[in-house]
Order: C-alpha cells, then structure tokens, then sequence
C-alpha cells in the first residue's frame, strides 16, 4: 500500500533492491551494479548545490558497468533550470543500447514536498520493450501517446493533477503483460480534469488482460469513480483495488456496497476518506475475508472534501 512518507523522504528502495545514490566523483561503483538501484539526480539538498542531471548521467554511463543495472530512480529537479525531465528522458533513450539489463525505471522521485515537472515519457517505453515497471511522480507537464508494451508488469503515475491526455492515453493503450496500474488524478485547479468517461477503457480491462491490482486515487470525484468501479467489468478479476487518498464519501460507499460482489478481493484500500462510523461497519460486516483499509478517516463538514495529496 501506497506511503505518503514517500513523498518527502529518501526512498530507502526501489524494485525490491536498495537504493544507491549516485554522486560522480565520490564514490567507486559498488561491486555489483545490477545489487542496487542507482538514484541519480540534479541537486543536492545538503549543500544547495545543483548539479546538471545530464552530467551525472553520463558519468553513470562513463563510470559504472551499465550493461547490469536493472533499476534506475532520477528526481530532485524540481529547482533546475532549463527541462530536465526532457534532458533526462533524452539521455537515457539516446543511452538505451548501453542498459541491456533496465527493467525498472522511476522518473520524478523527489525528495521535498512539491512534485517535480514531468515531460514526455513515451519514448522510454519505445526505447526500453523489456522495462518491466515504470514509475511517475509529476508535478505537472507530463505528456504520453497510446502505446503498446509486451513486457511492462507495473505502470505508476503519482501526480496533483493528471492531464486528461495522459489518463486517455493510458486508457488507449495496450499493455498485455501489466499486472499494477496506478493512477493519482488529483484535482481540477492543479490540472486533474479528467472524468470518469476517460477511465472507461480500463474499467472494462479489454486490454488488461493480467491485471490484478488498479488503483485510481487521489481524486476529487472518488463517490463518481467508485460508482463506475462498483458495475466495471475489470473488478471481477482483480485481487486488489485501491480508491485511496482521495475524497470518498458514504455516497461512493454505497455504491460499492450495491454493487458487484467484492468479497473475492485480497485488499480493498480506501484510506484517506470522509467516512461515518456506519458505513465503515457496513463495509466491514460486508468484507469479512478482505483486507480492507479506512484509515485516516476524516470528518466531513459541510461538504469540505480534498485529496490527500494536493500540491
């Protein structure tokens, strides 16, 4: 389950292997490449120093043996000049050849508590056809085209706001080996206008044929999304559903309750929530073999309801 801490910590990390973080000239490789993932990133907090993201790219590339790194995390550009989530994404494509090995990339991974700006990211997929998962945390700018991707297992976007071009495209594309797909919609003055119309192409799961987790979170039309979820096709062979984070009221509860049966799930999180007391036993009494997470419930007034991550 998804940890907000991972917002504005270190991640400690990434695709079950430890993070290790890449700083040129001052450290030597460790002696496996491929027993780590390697953060590389633009700045360092510690001095108020920024580094160029593209320099410390390729001399990751000129200095490790690249051929066995499996997983690469790049953030912290958030006060860089420039585009350098372009100029990332760029050098790595340009660099593809040299990472036989790459399955796991995350792009964005910051670590204060404003998201960074995000660019293009379909060309990765292109450039990687064996990249396993994909991971993004956007603070805005994030751009993608339909795609069709034989290997990715586990496709995450964290985001304030997601573009309603990137939710459609996702939507639109093929992924038939994806097991995990996340999406943080955010709200509507950060840029999250997409509707439950554009989610419609995964509720059905056409071109989704191994996927066993999906989580659409973080959103202000959560009570909207789950009365889509309650009556979408994908949820009957699905183990885990997430509507987490976002501003779920009993209205979208209810929907749950009445409609299709939920009780084959393994997980159902709906943490972060405006709940009463009498729908959190509903649902409880209802799910009696599922883990079902209501945490951080939060009293509704007034109609006031927001996500939990909002900038």
């Amino acid at each position: 389950m998804t940890s907000l801490l991972e917002l504005c910590e270190y991640l400690e990390e990434y695709a079950g292997l430890p993070i290790e973080f890449w700083w040129p000239g001052e450290q030597p490789p460790v002696a496996d490449p491929g027993a780590v993932a390697w953060r590389l990133q633009a700045s360092r907090y510690d001095e108020m120093l920024h580094d160029d993201i593209a320099d410390a790219i390729e001399e990751f590339v000129e200095q490790v043996d690249t051929t066995r790194v499996t997983a690469i995390v790049l953030g912290d550009w958030e006060h860089a000049g420039g585009d350098p989530a372009t100029v990332a994404v760029d050098l790595l494509v340009a660099h593809a050849a040299r990472f036989p090995a790459l399955r796991s990339i995350f792009s964005g991974a910051n670590t204060g508590e404003v998201m960074c700006p995000q660019s293009d990211i379909t060309p990765l997929l292109a450039a990687f056809p064996r990249l396993e998962r994909l991971d993004v945390r956007s603070g805005g700018g994030l751009r993608l085209d339909p795609v069709r991707h034989e290997s990715l297992r586990a496709l995450r976007i964290e985001s304030t706001g997601l573009d309603a071009r990137v939710v459609r495209a996702v939507a639109a594309s093929e992924f038939p080996a994806l097991e995990h797909l996340e999406l943080w919609l955010g709200t509507d003055p950060r840029g999250g206008e997409a509707t439950v119309a554009d989610l419609e192409p995964i509720l059905t799961g056409a071109r989704l044929p191994e996927l066993y987790h999906l989580g659409l979170q973080n959103s202000e039309l959560q009570d909207e999304i789950a009365a889509a979820v309650a009556a979408a096709p994908v949820v009957a062979r699905l183990g885990s559903l997430s509507l987490s984070l976002g501003a779920l009221t009993d209205r979208g509860a209810e929907a749950l309750l009445t409609g299709q049966p939920l009780t084959h799930l393994r997980e159902l999180e709906l943490s972060h929530n405006f709940l009463s007391l009498e729908l959190v036993r509903r649902l409880t009494d209802a799910l009696p073999g599922v883990e079902v997470d209501m945490s951080d419930r939060w009293p509704l007034v007034e109609d006031e309801r927001y996500v939990a991550v909002g900038r």
